[in-house]
Parts: structure tokens; C-alpha cells; sequence
């Protein structure tokens, strides 16, 4: 059916208007997204014309415009600004206007559908509570409508409606329909998204806009004014974990003020506030406000406050201040999954800046653990992330951050990276397999005082001939630690050396009994060997320590508990051998229950593995046999431990 070109005039329902002058009251954002071309602005502008939400005259300019450059009308002309989009027929930018219905008021977001301006779209639709996703009903499912679904799905847009758009254009066919709707249902089901609705319309006829249409008798579900208003707003985040995350802080005659904007919870004068990552504690003096009488005694999501504390503690931007109580994680290292828009691929080792809530800081991709192709949503492991890209990727700093997973609190859990100047992609946080360090790195106890030693590492190194310190073996389970240190015990034994065996089995008996494998807790296992090292290599012995320790962070807080100790040297050591040896070999049938779902979080399998970066030593039990590992660990202790 060929589309005509003026446009159809059809009567403003009674349930839609545009009051300007309505009362204030909660909008919900609604972004519009879709492939280039599917008519999503001409959506939006028939929309607002059913709503009579359009400037009186509106029309007519446009098709004045229209005549005068010889081009049919489109209801397009009411959204594209730009002179550059009328000329290209393309939305370059987003746009948002404000209507209302009988219901409430709203917020519409129209964003870009070209593949060049990708940007632009999550950059609009960042903030959107629903989304209007709009499909050609010729053209069908396209790579920028998987595209754009994927990114509401990253952007944790769950109310999504499907409008088929153009049904004019396949003569209002009620089977071409059904084939789109069962498509598009497919895709974002692969994407745990169901849509509320899908909507056959034309937008340029105004078929099931804001009115039913007598040319589609076959569909009697709800017309996309209906749809819109069926969406929720967002729960409020009042009862949620309280997360103030620092702006700045402000000397101000004899005050010192922190301020940010609350993005979930509550607080209230005399609550004890938690600085993350500082870890520092303080209780809420006053809630600061200009010309109010009285002050303020509480405050809650959304508001932006300037509080004193009760203590002159030094707190910075990018802190995030919570209760006690549900605080956010601390980590150095967290999975993301995001969508890539930098001018050069995203690939394992490379450093950008983070932004998450007021913090900045450096970042280096640890790891690209997936490549994800959002037309059939099919990952493909490591490689690199092409610009429009999606895909998983392991972060790490240099310094622990306070942050939240996004399945948690969604407002803690998005972030930005930085390239230079420009912003180069964007994702949401996840911790799967990476533990909270909060436990790790906050110290509870006081009034501790070292005891001094009457016996000096001098003493102890000339009796027995060696000084102490820690050989730490890690790798994966399989990659032959136990077995190598086994042996390497047994001869620095032999050859008179103070020497002591920590193998991960053995304290896992005893001093680590109570302890799981969450990746909390593993995290603690390796706190707790660590200090158990220092202590060992204090007394003057050649600790050999055999644990999988699969986290970079972990391993370094075990060299830091040795050196600052005083306990000698602290040695990591690499036994390196490819998963697929390791599983090969299996030696406790580890690996087969964890691939039959009998063990969860299993290294390698279903949890991380971090390799050194800088290893002391790496001994390959791919290609080298345990008396060659073990003959290159005497050579080195000979050097580092006797001759040194």
C-alpha cells in the first residue's frame, strides 16, 4: 500500500493530553530505539500529534517545509531538529519532550537509530525508565534492532514494548505480523527480556497510536498509548542501601562540608556514615541548608546535601559514604560487561580511565573473557572488541574501589571508560567469582602493640646457614604445586636446611576448617596462609607454599604480610601448565565433578584463575618433568636464600 502524503488528521483521545500547565509530578522517561529508518521519530511525532501535544501551527510548518523542498510529509520533521537530519532523513542527536496523559507525565527520549551514532543512543538512553523499541514490519528483526535491544539490556532497561512499524507497507498483514512478533519475542527472550506488548501500528496512518484501527480487526491488544502507560515507574530508592558518593568537600568559616547527591537510601543527623574505600567512620552532625529554618534533620534518594561530621576525618571526592551496615564492595578487580565506542579496539592490556559515580581512576582490561555478537547474542571467547561492539571483560586497578554489583544496585554499578579525553564505552559491574576485599583489608583490632624480639634475623640466619623467606607456588589445581613441593621440601631437608611445607589441603583441615569456597572466602584462606608464611619466614625457615590462589590481589597482600613483617624475601612462583593438561591429569577428580556441576566455583571451570604478571620464576610443567622443576627451585634457593 503506498503511503500518502499529507497527513492524516484523526481526533485527540480524551485519555491523552499535553497540559504544559499540569501540576509537577514524577515523569516516567520513555526512550524510543530501533534500526535507521524504522520510523521511530515519525513514531514520536504522530504521537504527540494524537496527544495535542504539538505548539499550534506546528503541523502546517512542517508542511510548508515540505512543499517548499518538494518532499512528502513526514512525521519525522516534528523530532529532527537539525538541518543535517532533514537533508539525510536520519536522527543525528536525542532529543526529549515532555506530555502528558490522563495518567501521568512523561518524559520522551528519541535517540539516534544509525549505526555511526551509537553514542549518542546510550548516551539517551542511559537515564530512560522504558523503552519503545521500534521494528520495520518489511524490513523485520535488523543488526541494529539486536543491537539496540542488547544495549537497553546492558543499560538495564527491563520494560521494554515492541511497536512493528509501517504495517501499511505490507498491506496490514496479519501473518507478516506474526512472524516479526515471534521473532523479536525470541530475541530479547535470549536476553531475559519480555516485552509487555508488540504493537502492529503506522505511525504515518496513525493505526493503534492513540486510536484503534479499523484496517487491523484481527489485533485487539492495547494501542501504544495504552502500552506506555501500562509501564511502572521505578520503585523509589529510599529503602534502599544508602550511597552518598562524595562531590566534594568544602571549608566553610568553621565547617567542613561534604557534599554529593544521595543515589539511594536515607540519612539522618547522628548516623554513623562508613567512607569506602578509606574505611573510615563518622556520625552526621548537621544537614547543611541555606535559609532554613529549622535545619533539616534527615535527607533522602535524589537530594543533594552538604553534611558535617562530628570528627574533622579526611574524606575525598569518589569516596562513597554508606551506613555501617549494607556497604558497598571493595575490590581492585570486578567483570563488566559493556559495549565498546572507542576509535581502536578494546583488547587485554590496555589502560583507560574509570568513571563510576564521583571516582576516577586508572584501569587496565585485564582480560577479554568474551566477544558477544548481539544478533544471536553467540559469545565468542577472548579476541579483542571491535568499536560498537559488545562483550565480558575483567577490569583491574591499581587501588580498591568502592562499588556495587548492578544486579544489586543498579546506581552503583554503571560506569564509563575514558580514552584520553573521550568517552570510549560504558557498562554495568558484575563480581561473579571475584570476592568483596572489604574483609581482607579492614583492620578491627586496637591496642595492639608488636612484640620485640630477643632473637634478630641476623642470629637466625647464621645458625642456619639461609636466611627465611617465602616461596609462594601458584597455579591451577593439576599444575603439579603439591607434588613439586613435596619434593623440594624433602631435599632442602636433606641438605640441613630449616624448611616447612603450607599446602592448601592440609590447612584447610585445621586452621582453615570453618572456611568454604565462596570467593570471600577463599580470599580469607589466603590472608590467613599468608600470615602463617610471614610468621614461619620470621623464625628464619625457607617457606615453600603450595595453593592454587587465584586472585593477583590475594597473592600480593601475602608478599606484603612477609616483607613488612620483616621476614625475609617473598618469591612468587608460576607453576604454569594449560588447562587442558591439568584437566587431563585430574589427579582428584576435581575437574570432572566440576564439569558435571558437582563442585560450583571451581578455578578454571567456573571461577578465575589471575597468572602472575611478574613472577620470580615460572616453572612449566607442560614440557619439564618434576625433577627439572625441582632442580631449577635448588638452583634458585642456592642463589636468593644461601649465597645472598
Amino acid at each position: 500500500m503506498a503511503r500518502s502524503e499529507t497527513p492524516t488528521a484523526s481526533p485527540v483521545p480524551p485519555r491523552i493530553r499535553a497540559p504544559a500547565r499540569a501540576a509537577e509530578e514524577a515523569r516516567l522517561k520513555v526512550t524510543i530505539v530501533g534500526h535507521v529508518d524504522h520510523g521511530k521519530s515519525s513514531l514520536i511525532g504522530r504521537l504527540l500529534h494524537d496527544a495535542g501535544a504539538l505548539p499550534d501551527g506546528k503541523v502546517e510548518a512542517i508542511r510548508a517545509m515540505c512543499e517548499r523542498r518538494g518532499v512528502p510529509f513526514e512525521w519525522a520533521f516534528v523530532m529532527d531538529a537539525f538541518q543535517a537530519e532533514r537533508d539525510q532523513a536520519i536522527t543525528i542527536d536525542s532529543s526529549q519532550i515532555w506530555f502528558h496523559t490522563e495518567k501521568r507525565g512523561y518524559v520522551i527520549i528519541d535517540v539516534p537509530g544509525h549505526k555511526e551514532f551509537v553514542k549518542n543512543m546510550v548516551t539517551g538512553a542511559a537515564s530512560a525508565d522504558a523503552a519503545l523499541l521500534v521494528v520495520d514490519a518489511g524490513e523485520g528483526v535488523c543488526e541494529q534492532s539486536c543491537s539496540h535491544g542488547y544495549l537497553l539490556h546492558l543499560l538495564g532497561i527491563g520494560q521494554v514494548c515492541v511497536v512493528v512499524n509501517k504495517m501499511d507497507a505490507v498491506d496490514y498483514d496479519a501473518a507478516r505480523f506474526a512472524e516479526v512478533e515471534r521473532d523479536i519475542r525470541s530475541f530479547l527472550d535470549g536476553l531475559e527480556i519480555e516485552a509487555t506488548a508488540v504493537i502492529p501500528v503506522s505511525a504515518h496512518e496513525g493505526d493503534n497510536i492513540a486510536n484503534p484501527s479499523s484496517r487491523m480487526p484481527w489485533y485487539d491488544g492495547p494501542l501504544v498509548s495504552d502500552a506506555i502507560d501500562g509501564f511502572t515507574l521505578p520503585p523509589a530508592d529510599f529503602d534502599a542501601p544508602l550511597r552518598l558518593p562524595v562531590q566534594d568537600v568544602y571549608k566553610f568559616d568553621t565547617r567542613r562540608i561534604v557534599a554529593g547527591r544521595i543515589e539511594s537510601g536515607r540519612l539522618a543527623v547522628g548516623d554513623t556514615l562508613l567512607f569506602s574505600p578509606s574505611n573510615k567512620t563518622a556520625r552526621v552532625n548537621s544537614i547543611e541548608a541555606w535559609n532554613v529554618s529549622p535545619a533539616p534533620q534527615s535527607a533522602g534518594a535524589g537530594q543533594s546535601v552538604g553534611i558535617t561530621l562530628d570528627e574533622q576525618i579526611f574524606v575525598e571526592r569518589g569516596e562513597v559514604a554508606s551506613h555501617l551496615e549494607r556497604a558497598p564492595v571493595e575490590t581492585d578487580v570486578f567483570r563488566a560487561n559493556l559495549f565498546w565506542l572507542g576509535r581502536t579496539p578494546l583488547e587485554a592490556g590496555a589502560h583507560y580511565t574509570l568513571k563510576l559515580n564521583t571516582a576516577e581512576l586508572p584501569v587496565t582490561v585485564q582480560s577479554v573473557e568474551q566477544v558477544i555478537d548481539p544478533t544471536d547474542r553467540a559469545p565468542r571467547k577472548g579476541g579483542v572488541i571491535e568499536r560498537n561492539g559488545v562483550g565480558e571483560v575483567v577490569l583491574q586497578s591499581d587501588r580498591i574501589i568502592a562499588l556495587d554489583e548492578y544486579c544489586v544496585l543498579p546506581r552503583g554499578g554503571r560506569f564509563v571508560l575514558i580514552d584520553g579525553y573521550d568517552i570510549a564505552g560504558g557498562g554495568i559491574v558484575g563480581m561473579e567469582g571475584y570476592p568483596d576485599q572489604r574483609g581482607q583489608i579492614t583492620v578491627r583490632a586496637s591496642n595492639v602493640t608488636d612484640v620485640a624480639h630477643g632473637v634478630t634475623a641476623e642470629l637466625r640466619r647464621a645458625r642456619n646457614k639461609h636466611k627465611g623467606g617465602v616461596l609462594w607456588f601458584t597455579g591451577l589445581s593439576g599444575a603439579g604445586k603439591s607434588t613439586i613441593a613435596v619434593e623440594l621440601e624433602r631435599r632442602l631437608f636433606a641438605d640441613g636446611h630449616q624448611t616447612y611445607l603450607l599446602d592448601g589441603d592440609n590447612l584447610r583441615g585445621g586452621l582453615n576448617a570453618n572456611l568454604g569456597f565462596s570467593p570471600e572466602d577463599r580470599a580469607e584462606n589466603i590472608r590467613r596462609v599468608g600470615e602463617v608464611a610471614a610468621l614461619f619466614a620470621d623464625a628464619g625457615f625457607i617457606v615453600i607454599s603450595a595453593f592454587i590462589s587465584p586472585y593477583r590481589a590475594d597473592r600480593a597482600r601475602a608478599g606484603a604480610a612477609a616483607t613488612e613483617r620483616g621476614a625475609g624475601e617473598f618469591h612468587e612462583v608460576y607453576v604454569a601448565a594449560s588447562l587442558e593438561t591439568c584437566e587431563s591429569r585430574d589427579p582428584k577428580g576435581l575437574y570432572r565433578k566440576a564439569r558435571t556441576g558437582e563442585i560450583l566455583d571451581f578455578t578454571g571451570i567456573s571461577a578465575p584463575y589471575e597468572p602472575p604478571i611478574d613472577p620470580a620464576l615460572i616453572v612449566n610443567t607442560d614440557s619439564e618433568s618434576v625433577e627439572a622443576c625441582v632442580d631449577v627451585l635448588l638452583d634458585y634457593v642456592e642463589r636468593y636464600f644461601i649465597r645472598s
